[in-house]
């Protein structure tokens, strides 16, 4: 018997080929850091301040904005509570808050 009888035959039965790495099409938008994060939304407040875009773009501009605020309050959040775990460790037991400075009212009364 001839062995070329059935040349299609290894090619049915090989094993498929392993799919290549491909990356979707519609890739979600990678999540910023919080430092690019921030200059994002004070860029988009910037453009929302000056009140000259069409209502529709400062709908999306402003959605933009919860969602990055959004980012930077949770960024901030697990900041705050990696220095209270590294305090905890250290020995040291509470946090001491910073004063906060007045945004100049207290200065006004005081003239």
């Amino acid at each position: 018997m001839r062995a070329h009888v059935f040349p299609c035959l290894p090619l049915i039965f090989r094993e498929p080929a392993l799919p290549r790495e491909t990356q979707p099409a519609t890739q979600p938008p990678a999540t910023p850091d919080f430092e690019r994060a921030l200059g994002e939304l004070e860029s988009l407040v910037e453009r929302l301040e000056r009140g000259d875009l069409p209502l529709e773009e400062a709908l999306k501009t402003f959605e933009r904005g919860v969602e990055l605020t959004r980012l930077c309050q949770s960024s901030l959040k697990s900041a705050q509570q990696k220095v209270e775990i590294l305090l905890k460790r250290s020995g040291q037991t509470a946090i001491e808050p910073f004063p906060v400075p007045e945004d100049g009212a207290g200065n006004a009364s005081s003239e």
